[in-house]
C-alpha cells in the first residue's frame, strides 16, 4: 500500500482560501439576457412554456431571533422585505461567480428572491398555472403576490406549485400585475439534512457550499384536466413496453410512437390514491402537491405495447422512441428506450453486469457536478454537452453521478448520445467522523470497513437523528420516483463511504421495492451490509484487484485512480489534492495508461464487471481530473492507446 500518499491525502478544511477566479468558455460568453432558455424537462414537454431565468431581486435577512423552526413554514408570520441588496442572476447561487453576488448564505440567514411576473395569456378556458422550480438549495417557501402558496424541503429535487388561484386577473381575465417573492434557508452541513459534498469550511475532498435557487424556474399553462405523470417500464424481455399515465380526472388519453398507437376512454380509467406511483406528493408534472393539499387522488391509466424487433439502447446506438400523450386538451412529449440492466452469472458462472442480457463492463468515471463559475450549476446546456462527449472521447461508457442530481437536461443528453448513468443519491447525516467512516478504512479496509450500520452505530455514522433518517429515505425514494424514466440510468448507489449510512440492508429492499428494474449498489467503498447487486469497493492506494464472489453480485471497483496533475492558471489554489501527484502531463499520461492497461484491465477475465476512474474534472483544491476544473484542458491523450477499450465490450 502506498501509506505515504494515503496521509497525505488526508483532507483538510481551507475556508480563508480566495480561490482564483476561473471561467469556462460558457461561462466568460454567457449571454445574460439568454441564460439557460432550453425546455427544462426533456422527457415531459409541453408546447407553451416561460423561462423565468434571468435577473432577479434579492437580499440576505438575519433570521428574527423567535425563529426556532428546523424547517421553515409558509405561515411565518415575518414580512417580505421592501428594500432589496440588488439583482442575482437566476438559477446561478449566490455564491457563485455567474450570479453576480458572490456571497454566501449563513445558516442563520434567510435569502429572498423577488421578481415581476410576465403578463400570460390564456390558451383554456380553465386554465391553470404551474410554477415549476427544477431545485432550490434548501429549504424553500414561495409567495404570489405577498401570500404564501407552498412550501419545499431538499435541495436537489423539483417542485411544482399550482399558482393560479394566487394570481390576480385583467378584464379580459389574463394574469396580470404578479410578482413572485420566494425565501430561501440553507443549513449545509450545520445540520442533517443531505448536502452531498457542500461544506462550510471548504478544503480536500469537500467543496464550496451554495444555495438558492441552482436549477431553472419556469411557468407553464395547463387545462383544467391535465397530465400528471407518465411512468415507462421496458420490459425485460426487450419486446414489450408498458406505459402508465396519469390525468387529475378522467378523459380520454391516446398514446402514440412509431408504429403504435392506442387509445383508452374515460371509462377505461381507474381512480387511484397517489401512493401507488409512489410518494403521496409525487407526479411528472407536480413534484410535490402543495403542503395540505386535498388533492389525494387521479385518474390512472395502463397500456401495454409488444415491439417486434425492438431497436435496442445501448452506448454505442442511443435509439430513443418518441412518446407522444394526448389527455383531452393536454398533450405531453416523451420519449423512452429499450434496454435491461441486470446482473447476471456470464457462460463462466461469474456475475457481471449485463446490458440487454449480454455481458457489458462498465468503463466508468466519477462526476461531481461541480463548475467553477457557477458550482452546481453549469453556465450552460453547451457545458454539459461538452462533459458527456469528452468522457466519450475518452473511451468511458458510464459515468458516476456523485451524490448529486443533475438536472433534467444532463439525463437527456446521456439518454440520447449514450452514456450510461451510475445515480447517487444525496448523502447527509450530521458531522462525519472521518476518521471512523473515511481515514481508517481507507488505510484498513478489512478491519475498520465492516463495521454494522444497524441501531448500535447510529451517531457512529453520524445518523443520531430519526427524523433525519426518515427524511433521507423519503428522499431516496423520490429520487427513484423522479428519475425512473431516465433511459441511461442504470444503478443506483444508497450510501458512499459510509456518509450518513444506516440500514442499509433496509434501504436497499426499499429501493428494490421502489424500482425493482435496476440493480443496486447498497455501499460504496466499505461498511457493506452483504446485500444489494454489487461488491463496490474504493481502492486508491492499492494493487488493484477482485474479490472472490461468494454471494451472487458482480463486483465492481466504484472508485480508484484520482491521479492528480496541477496545471499554473487553471487551478483554484496553489494547493495539490490527489491521490498520487505527478509534476507533469508527460508522467501523468503514462501513469493512466498503465493505471488502465497493466492494473485495471487483466482483472476484467477474473470477474471484474466495472470501475469508476476519479474523476472528470479538478474541482478546486482537488487536481485529479482528467479535465481542469475551467474545462479549458484534457490533461488525458485519448490516443495514446487506440485499443485501450476497445474491444472489451466486442
Amino acid at each position: 500500500m502506498d501509506l505515504i500518499d494515503a496521509i497525505k491525502s488526508i483532507d483538510k478544511p481551507h475556508e480563508d482560501d480566495v480561490l482564483n477566479r476561473l471561467f469556462t468558455p460558457w461561462g466568460e460568453s454567457l449571454d445574460k439576457d439568454n441564460v439557460l432558455k432550453e425546455y427544462p424537462r426533456p422527457q415531459f414537454v409541453r408546447d407553451n412554456y416561460i423561462n423565468l431565468n434571468g435577473f432577479w431581486e434579492y437580499a440576505f435577512v438575519p433570521q428574527p431571533s423567535e425563529f426556532k423552526s428546523e424547517r421553515l413554514n409558509s405561515t411565518f408570520s415575518d414580512e417580505i422585505p421592501v428594500k432589496m441588496d440588488g439583482q442575482i442572476l437566476v438559477p446561478f447561487s449566490p455564491e457563485s461567480m455567474l450570479s453576480g453576488v458572490e456571497k454566501r448564505l449563513e445558516p442563520d440567514q434567510f435569502l429572498w428572491y423577488k421578481r415581476v411576473l410576465p403578463k400570460l395569456s390564456r390558451r383554456y378556458e380553465d386554465s391553470r398555472f404551474l410554477l415549476h422550480f427544477g431545485a432550490v438549495d434548501q429549504f424553500a417557501d414561495v409567495y404570489v403576490n405577498d401570500r404564501a402558496v407552498g412550501s419545499h424541503s431538499g435541495g436537489y429535487l423539483p417542485f411544482t406549485i399550482d399558482i393560479t388561484d394566487y394570481l390576480q386577473f385583467d378584464d379580459g381575465l389574463d394574469p396580470v400585475g404578479n410578482y413572485l417573492t420566494v425565501r430561501v434557508r440553507d443549513t449545509s452541513d450545520s445540520s442533517y439534512h443531505s448536502r452531498g459534498k457542500q461544506t462550510l469550511r471548504r478544503g480536500g475532498m469537500y467543496y464550496t457550499c451554495q444555495s438558492g435557487i441552482w436549477q431553472s424556474v419556469w411557468i407553464e399553462e395547463v387545462p383544467k384536466n391535465y397530465i400528471r405523470q407518465v411512468r415507462i417500464t421496458p420490459g425485460q424481455d426487450l419486446r414489450s413496453v408498458s406505459i402508465d399515465v396519469s390525468t387529475v380526472s378522467p378523459t380520454s388519453v391516446t398514446v402514440r410512437f412509431p408504429g403504435h398507437e392506442k387509445v383508452k376512454s374515460p371509462e377505461a380509467s381507474k381512480t387511484v390514491d397517489k401512493s401507488v406511483f409512489g410518494d403521496s406528493s409525487f407526479s411528472s408534472d407536480t413534484y410535490p402537491a402543495p403542503e395540505g393539499s386535498s388533492d389525494t387522488a387521479f385518474s390512472y391509466y395502463h397500456f401495454e405495447f409488444t415491439i417486434d424487433d425492438a431497436h435496442l439502447w445501448s452506448p454505442e446506438d442511443p435509439y430513443l422512441y418518441p412518446l407522444r400523450i394526448t389527455a383531452g386538451e393536454d398533450e405531453v412529449r416523451s420519449y423512452f428506450a429499450m434496454r435491461s440492466f441486470t446482473v447476471e452469472a456470464d457462460p463462466n458462472g461469474i456475475y457481471r453486469f449485463h446490458l440487454n442480457h449480454k455481458p457489458y463492463f462498465l468503463m466508468g468515471v466519477l462526476d461531481q457536478g461541480y463548475w467553477p463559475d457557477g458550482l452546481y450549476t453549469a453556465p450552460s446546456d453547451e457545458a454539459l454537452i461538452f462533459d458527456i462527449k469528452e468522457m466519450k472521447r475518452l473511451h468511458y461508457n458510464m459515468m458516476r453521478k456523485h451524490i448529486k442530481i443533475e438536472s433534467a437536461l444532463w439525463y437527456y443528453h446521456c439518454d440520447r448520445l449514450g452514456m450510461i448513468v451510475w445515480q447517487d443519491m444525496v448523502s447527509g447525516g450530521s458531522s462525519y467522523a472521518k476518521p471512523v467512516v473515511s481515514y481508517l478504512p481507507t488505510l484498513f479496509p478489512k478491519v475498520f470497513g465492516r463495521m454494522s450500520d444497524g441501531p448500535s452505530h447510529y451517531k457512529t455514522f453520524s445518523r443520531g437523528s430519526a427524523e433525519g433518517r426518515s427524511e433521507w429515505l423519503q428522499e431516496m425514494r423520490n429520487t427513484i420516483f423522479y428519475l425512473y424514466n431516465v433511459p441511461s440510468i442504470a444503478t443506483w448507489c444508497l450510501f458512499n463511504e459510509g456518509w450518513g449510512q444506516f440500514n442499509a440492508a433496509g434501504a436497499t429492499i426499499m429501493a428494490k421495492e421502489t424500482d425493482p428494474t435496476r440493480p443496486i449498489d447498497q455501499a460504496s467503498g466499505w461498511f457493506d451490509e452483504g446485500s444489494g447487486s454489487y461488491r463496490s469497493v474504493h481502492n486508491y492506494f492499492r494493487p488493484l484487484s477482485v474479490e472472490v464472489n461468494s454471494q451472487n453480485r458482480a463486483f465492481v471497483i466504484s472508485e480508484y485512480g484520482g491521479l492528480a496533475c496541477h496545471i499554473d492558471g487553471h487551478s483554484s489554489v496553489d494547493r495539490v489534492y490527489g491521490y498520487k501527484k505527478y509534476d507533469t502531463l508527460e508522467e501523468l499520461g503514462v501513469a493512466y495508461y498503465n493505471l488502465i492497461n497493466a492494473d485495471m484491465k487483466p482483472l476484467i477475465a477474473k470477474g471484474l464487471s466495472g470501475a469508476v476512474y476519479t474523476q472528470v474534472s479538478d474541482v478546486e483544491e482537488e487536481v485529479n481530473g482528467l479535465m481542469t476544473y475551467d474545462r479549458r484542458i484534457t490533461k488525458i491523450n485519448p490516443d495514446i492507446d487506440p485499443n485501450m477499450v476497445r474491444g472489451i465490450n466486442d
